[in-house]
């Protein structure tokens, strides 16, 4: 089978939602944007792309009418250039990397795997929610259409993680993440974008301003674990999951380029790594955050691995309460689990992470001389997704 290779990885410094820097830039945008970056920064001609793959977990309203293909276009890609749009909630960055590296396994040169979120412009309210569940499906499986936020809850409870363990986790997180940009270590995987963004004026007016995003702006380097002890649950008046110790709601965008390795050599490209290969398992709904407890075991055996031979992980933070329930019951060493923070600091576009963290995993395992590493993530609804990457 030919090799798929990662040649670059490119994002947009993420955004608070609603609030944030990226309020008022639309989602095919945001993505044509990267995609085009990533495609100048590696210098492959853009009739090379044969096919796109973009991750989008919500896929209606200005997400939607295949914004895959809506986006390729608008980055200047040609017409024959195909292209798709996958929702697997969380992990569809993931997936859309993955069905990427199967074009290229099957014969295609050059292939995109991209991810986008606007949770801004999709969280209009105007949802008919009598309509949103399906009756029988949510008497059988009441976990499918729960509150990630509950089921977050469910995890702490069932596996024992405490209040005080979670808070100390997010602080982690975002203590990873402000030394990561001090010393500079996501400065070569976002790419600044010039937008226009609403901020607040006199009363309840928003005003329009110039501003360009050069970082992540959700993280808050000044959090205390004092001031993060101090924050009620958000989900259940007794619960322990809060603001603090869960992803943000952010939005963003990542492009992923890959292409195979015959290409990359004859085209002088030098890639960031190699795709091995990528696992779907499901889960009980109600406790979707465990997903990467089944997922990883079964990528490592696929691989004949085992997690010693694993360098690094990304494991998406949704929340503190299932990264640690995955990072306990996996046994993966803190040192080696995402080292420069996660998505409770920097926050959570859903189908963009999973590009995101594959574009950090390589760039990582490169300064660390490192040779294997995985990306894995719950997902909505009750599953987990892992993906291996070997280093160049």
């Amino acid at each position: 089978m030919r090799r798929a290779v990662v040649v670059d990885s490119a994002r947009l410094g993420m955004c608070k939602a609603f609030r944030g820097s990226l309020n008022d830039t639309r989602p095919d945008d945001q993505l044509a944007f990267v995609m085009r970056a990533v495609l100048e920064r590696s210098g492959v001609d853009p009739g090379a792309v044969e096919d796109v793959a973009t991750g989008c977990a919500f896929p209606e309203g200005p997400q939607g009418n295949n914004i895959s293909r809506v986006a390729s276009l608008l980055a200047g890609l040609p017409v024959t250039s195909s292209a798709v749009t996958v929702n697997r909630f969380c992990s569809s960055g993931s997936q859309a990397i993955a069905l990427a590296a199967s074009e290229i396994q099957a014969g295609a040169d050059v292939a995109i795997g991209a991810g986008v979120e606007t949770i801004t412009m999709i969280r209009d309210g105007n949802y008919n929610k009598a309509r949103v569940k399906n009756r029988v499906a949510n008497e059988r499986f009441p976990g499918l259409y729960m509150s990630m936020g509950i089921t977050a809850e469910n995890v702490a409870d069932r596996y024992g993680v405490s209040r005080e363990d979670q808070d100390a986790y997010a602080l982690l997180s975002q203590q990873r993440v402000a030394a990561a940009q001090t010393n500079g270590l996501l400065d070569d995987e976002i790419v600044p974008m010039k937008v226009r963004r609403l901020v607040a004026g006199e009363g309840d007016e928003q005003v329009a301003e110039e501003h360009v995003i050069e970082q992540d702006e959700a993280n808050r380097p000044q959090t205390t674990l004092e001031g993060l002890a101090k924050l009620p649950p958000s989900f259940t008046d007794t619960g322990t999951v809060t603001a603090g110790n869960s992803s943000q709601l952010t939005d963003g965008a990542s492009a992923t380029l890959l292409a195979s390795e015959e290409y990359a050599s004859t085209s002088g490209l030098k890639p960031l790594g190699a795709y091995l290969g990528s696992v779907s398992v499901g889960c009980e709904p109600s406790e979707m955050g465990i997903g990467p407890i089944n997922a990883v075991p079964k990528l490592l055996r696929r691989f004949d691995l085992t997690i010693d031979d694993i360098d690094l992980v990304e494991l998406n933070e949704a929340f503190a309460s299932q990264v640690l329930a995955c990072q306990r019951a996996l046994d993966i060493p803190i040192d080696k689990l995402n080292v420069n923070g996660g998505a409770i600091a920097v926050g959570h576009p859903f189908g963009m992470t999973g590009s995101r963290c594959t574009g950090q995993l390589l760039r990582e395992l490169r300064r660390r001389g490192g040779r294997y590493g995985i990306v894995t993530m719950c997902v909505g609804g009750g599953m987990g997704f892992a993906s291996l990457f070997e280093a160049a």
